[in-house]
């Protein structure tokens, strides 16, 4: 989605809030023009004559006809979202009042804004970096506190503006050692190598901790996948209707009624855990349930965490053991539940107690110590270095460039051991340099703007 430079130059217009009917829409336009191209169907105060973060009422109309009664806010360039004019236009929430509102301005010159335009223009602008951007789409999307939280933390700066400094930092270093390259014959040195080696340890340790981080944000942005598994009726499918309060799973006693994945989200402490009930684990003739079983095994070992249940009244301590072996295998992080506490022979739970301290003892059928679960899961996930606001990095694209920028800070650090040439001492910085650029934005490229803002809705 790159832009021609005369279509930076438009007046572009989208509706900003959702499609369908309500009680108000709200129609934004934002662009040189934009408050002039507004001025000319508006009837009410001049607009061109009124101050920024202004709210104006009046009439929409199309000649001599009233589209509709309206609330007219005013945001004069600089003082707005993408540093443009910005005129946003509350109208009644009627898809065909909308239309029509649209379908005037385009008439008079505005053109239907792209997907994230918007923000692209702000960015373009120098309203914030393109990881801020980035974070506005992750803010519109986040669906938990904890995904809520770190796109807001982001969006005001989050590891950008560490990132930035260091950076500008580096480019001093590479500006100097590349100047040294003008005067080889005079033997001098305008970079210190030891204070650039202090810089570019200094930044390794920000980029590790920033690439470490990324674990735990992704969790916080897509949520935990969590399977459920343990062998037929040891009451997965009721665990699950009971952590969500609603019938999604069939209940019944007939082993194997579970033959494929059924799948929900719950938000637990702020956090999405995506939950996964899978078919049970054990040795089965039936064709079907056999690719159940094969595909449970296979969910279990790319998931997240595990949540590995078995019946107090149906399971012995050889079955419990072999199942625990092979989870611990799996090095997966995973917790013992035993259900159907309200059932069970106190000295089997005695002695499952003893060896499995940390097991979790529940009734799925009752609902009785859910809560406890809840929080044993909840802190198997370690939010406690996002808790504290540290910067935690949520966005693939961030994480790859960190990778890349990791290996070309060893490269420097290789070279400055090596006591390589200039040339290529400064070719390592700025491959470093480069790649730290993308993350902000400083290095970019139209089809990577393109990548990153047609995943906006229209209207952001």
């Amino acid at each position: 989605m790159a832009f021609s430079i005369s279509e930076k130059e438009d007046t572009i217009i989208a509706l900003a809030t959702p499609q369908g009917v309500g009680a108000i829409a709200v129609i934004r336009l934002s662009g040189k023009d934009a408050i002039k191209l507004t001025n000319e169907v508006f009837k009410g105060k001049d607009l061109e004559k009124q101050d920024s973060h202004t709210i104006h009422y009046g009439t929409i109309k199309d000649e001599d006809r009233i589209i509709d009664e309206v609330l007219v806010s005013l945001f004069v360039a600089p003082k707005s979202f993408t540093k443009e004019n910005v005129v946003e236009i509350s109208t009644h929430g009627s898809s065909y009042i909308i239309n029509q509102v649209i379908k005037l301005f385009i008439r008079k010159g505005a053109r239907p804004a792209k997907p994230g335009e918007f923000t692209q223009r702000a960015f373009l602008n120098g309203q914030f970096d393109l990881a801020q951007a980035e974070a506005v789409a992750d803010l519109i999307h986040s669906d938990s506190e904890a995904s809520h939280q770190a796109a807001l933390h982001q969006m005001r700066g989050g590891f950008s503006g560490e990132i930035k400094a260091l950076r500008d930092q580096l480019i001093h270093f590479a500006s100097m050692i590349e100047l040294e390259l003008d005067f080889v014959e005079e033997d001098v040195e305008f970079a210190s190598r030891d204070d650039l080696r202090v810089l570019v340890e200094k930044l390794m340790r920000v980029v590790e901790n920033l690439i470490s981080s990324f674990d735990l944000g992704n969790v916080i942005k897509n949520g935990v996948p969590t399977v459920i598994a343990g062998k037929p009726n040891a009451g997965k499918s009721t665990l699950l209707n009971a952590l969500l309060n609603e019938e999604k799973a069939i209940v019944t006693d007939i082993a194997g009624t579970t033959r494929d994945f059924i799948e929900d989200e719950i938000n637990i402490g702020g956090v999405i855990f995506r939950f996964i009930d899978t078919a049970g684990l054990r040795e089965t003739t039936d064709t079907i349930e056999a690719m159940g079983v094969s595909r449970t095994q296979e969910k279990m070992k790319s998931a997240s965490l595990i949540l590995y249940l078995f019946d107090l009244t149906d399971t012995d301590m050889v079955e419990i053991n072999r199942d625990v072996n092979k989870l611990e295998n799996l090095g997966v992080p995973f917790v013992k539940v035993a259900n159907k506490v309200d059932k069970g022979e106190p000295l089997f739970m005695e002695k499952l107690m003893a060896k499995y301290p940390e097991t979790i003892f529940i009734s799925a059928g009752q609902k009785e110590n859910l809560d406890e679960l809840r929080d044993k899961i909840l802190e198997l996930v370690n939010l406690d270095k996002f808790k504290t606001g540290n910067t935690v990095v949520t966005n693939i694209r961030h994480y790859d460039s960190l990778v890349k920028t990791r290996e070309s800070l060893l490269d420097v650090l290789g070279g400055l051991d090596q006591e390589i040439t200039n040339d290529f001492l400064a070719m390592d910085i700025r491959r470093s340099l480069h790649f730290l650029g993308e993350i902000t934005g400083e290095i970019t490229t139209d089809d990577l703007l393109a990548n990153i803002f047609s995943k906006f809705c229209i209207g952001k």
